[in-house]
């Protein structure tokens, strides 16, 4: 039986166009327009891979990501009109393990397929990922963080606030940024940022990293001196 591709995004004429260079290259190939169908078509068909596109209704690329990608879940290959790195390295960070940029070419995509799929039989998945800042221990995996060895409880929201910060150290990300790649939505608004900014610092009280302010701008995560 042909892998299974699934491919996600709300132009259908990308989507008749990147599925017709998969079905040449042998792929079964079915389609999704947006978020919702992307997740329930993931469930019922067990697709071998998703390209999967970032902009989308209903939950985003980058939430899905999180939601399907990383170890032990399904190969994703983003495609994104956005030229930010950061969005980029959010993606491979949130689970998907390569990306294209729009305008694209078809027979790139299907190269790109072949390879992911080619490693996801070699290795399996992705390992899991940690990330060490000052006495700061933050295991994307297990979702867990640490300082000395010693669990900091967080939420659901809050650990991803801190993994998100933990794998940008350093830069300076908005907050329509922090919307994006921790809520998937803007519809929460700027305030719900800045509240879980505040309890996450006065979390990490201690681990030797600090959130700083960088007024009108956005929020980065430092080492302490």
């Amino acid at each position: 039986m042909p892998d299974v591709v699934l491919v996600a995004d709300d132009d259908a004429h990308i989507v008749e166009l990147v599925s017709l260079y998969l079905r040449r290259a042998g792929y079964h190939v079915e389609a999704a327009f947006d978020g919702d169908e992307t997740l329930r078509k993931v469930k019922e068909s067990r697709p071998a891979l998703v390209v999967l596109d970032i902009m989308m209704p209903g939950p985003d690329g980058l939430q899905i990501c999180r939601k399907i990608g990383g170890r032990g879940g399904v190969p994703i290959l983003l495609l994104t009109a956005r030229t930010s790195d950061i969005d980029k390295v959010a993606g491979l960070r949130l689970g998907a393990d390569d990306y294209v940029t729009k305008p694209f070419n078809p027979e790139e995509v299907v190269a790109r397929v072949d390879a992911i799929l080619r490693r996801a039989r070699v290795d399996g998945r992705h390992p899991p990922e940690r990330f060490h800042l000052g006495r700061l221990e933050v295991d994307t995996d297990a979702r867990q963080a640490a300082v000395d060895g010693r669990a900091v409880s967080l939420t659901p929201k809050e650990f991803d606030l801190l993994a998100t910060f933990a794998g940008f150290p350093g830069v300076v990300l908005g907050r329509d940024q922090l919307l994006d790649l921790v809520w998937g939505t803007a519809f929460y608004g700027f305030r719900t940022v800045d509240v879980h900014v505040a309890r996450l610092r006065e979390k990490l009280k201690g681990s030797g990293v600090r959130i700083e302010t960088v007024w009108g701008t956005g929020y980065r995560l430092e080492e302490e001196a």
